[in-house]
């Protein structure tokens, strides 16, 4: 018998591919990272399970335990997706494989001064405020490009791309438009800075996954469509 919890992933991950495939991309180019904040540890366990391995939480304590209890699980790898004030940069340093919500210089020098030396260097996005919504955290799409050049210089760390929260829209053709504003900072910033590594473009939600992937989407940050209603 299929579990609610497999059939809710497996109807995500249909989706990622329908949508792939209605934009002419290759549904292995789309990757799913879990957002598992507020889910119990045994929740991502259930996940894992199913072969998930990518996983988001946006509260650096509550991560932190749950990658404790899961040390067990092979091949996780952690996202700190929620916003992230000075004082927490080191125990997300110390415990994530990737940080999404970088938009300042200050957080990006202390992750790189924190990150172990016998860890890999740490993924990092910067956040951009794609949209200009005023209470939103994300660096300007007009100050990006000197922020991954300042971080992309940074030890322990590596630059991977940006990520986006833009503020719900109604209509398909509105989502794919703030997206695509967002795919061609990415593409700009790609070329200016030449990095071969910075390949990742982490927007759209359980709401607007099949706009983000229109528009270009590497990765798709999905919570309640996996583990169902917090």
């Amino acid at each position: 018998m299929i579990s609610e919890i497999q059939q809710r992933y497996q109807a995500v991950r249909a989706r990622i591919t329908q949508a792939a495939l209605q934009a002419s991309r290759n549904p292995d180019d789309v990757q799913l990272l879990a957002v598992s904040k507020t889910f119990a540890a045994e929740k991502v366990r259930e996940v894992a399970a199913l072969g998930q391995r990518d996983f988001g939480e946006n509260y650096v304590q509550e991560g932190v335990d749950k990658i404790a209890v899961l040390k067990d699980v092979p091949s996780l790898v952690w996202h700190c997706i929620g916003p992230l004030q000075s004082n927490k940069t080191r125990p997300v340093a110390e415990h994530f494989d990737w940080v999404h919500s970088v938009d300042r210089l200050k957080i990006a020098q202390r992750l790189s001064e924190q990150r172990p030396a016998d860890l890999p260097p740490l993924n990092i996005c910067l956040q951009v405020n794609i949209d200009g919504g005023s209470t939103k955290a994300g660096v300007s799409p007009t100050d990006a490009l000197a922020l991954a050049q300042a971080v992309s210089a940074l030890p322990r760390l590596v630059l991977r791309g940006l990520m986006t929260i833009p503020d719900p829209l109604e209509s398909f053709d509105a989502q794919v438009a703030v997206h695509m504003q967002a795919k061609r900072l990415f593409d700009d910033l790609h070329a200016s800075l030449g990095l071969p590594q910075f390949d990742t473009l982490s927007m759209g939600m359980s709401a607007d996954l099949e706009a983000a992937v229109q528009a270009g989407s590497t990765m798709v940050r999905v919570g309640t469509a996996v583990f169902g209603g917090r």
